[in-house]
């Protein structure tokens, strides 16, 4: 690994072990925005999945770069049997089964490695969910990190990325040392890493602060 891309993930690494370990620490001070971020989701998610008409099944999801588990808790463990969950951090991980709750008991595996480390075990999982990380890896690690997504899907299993998107060039956050990728950028990168877009989407109700976040459903 070149010093640079050393520092890039170096630097993410030391800036997340500084936030807290809460809800809102996770949406960088936008706790408000969860509900709605969960609904759009699950409205997403729901027609590819079995008990919305879907083909795919319900029995193992993966939550990549799952923070404490928001996602996990509120999207992922009412609709599958199982989640685990992958993240940078251990102490985000450490405070998973308080934040979560009786139903940890179906969190089977935390893992804690950065994406551009981590390989899901082969034809393993349902769904893999990806949000508001991938801008914390370079384009050849994102490539690859897809292509190991898509070894670790099972029959009729998914990649769902969902990411904030900017109008125009890629822009560097320093703070947190992550990229936000122009629309065309994420798609370019995820043909390249040979998946097929089923469906993308723009999250509605956020602030018009905010960036715009797209959700992209992947095969």
């Amino acid at each position: 690994m070149d010093q640079g891309t050393e520092k890039f993930y170096g630097d993410a690494k030391k800036h997340w072990e500084s936030i807290p370990p809460t809800v809102d620490g996770m949406l960088g001070g936008f706790a408000k925005i969860s509900p709605t971020d969960i609904n759009g989701s699950r409205e997403f998610i729901r027609p590819f999945i079995t008990m919305g008409g879907g083909e795919t099944e319900t029995n193992r999801a993966l939550d990549c770069g799952a923070g404490i588990g928001r996602i996990t808790k509120r999207l992922l463990l009412p609709i599958f049997k199982e989640v685990d969950m992958v993240e940078l951090s251990q102490n985000f991980l450490d405070q998973a089964p308080a934040f979560i709750g009786e139903e940890f008991s179906r969190v089977k595996n935390r893992f804690c490695f950065g994406l551009q480390d981590f390989c899901p075990a082969e034809g393993h999982y349902n769904v893999i969910w990806c949000q508001w990380v991938l801008g914390h890896l370079k384009d050849d690690d994102l490539i690859n990190f897809f292509q190991r997504c898509q070894k670790g899907l099972s029959e009729n299993g998914l990649i769902f990325v969902k990411e904030n998107v900017t109008s125009d060039e890629r822009e560097f956050d320093s703070e947190d040392s992550s990229y936000t990728r122009s629309l065309d950028n994420l798609r370019s990168l995820i043909e390249k890493a040979g998946l097929k877009i089923l469906l993308d989407r723009k999250q509605k109700g956020f602030p018009k602060s905010l960036y715009n976040v797209y959700m992209f459903a992947l095969r």
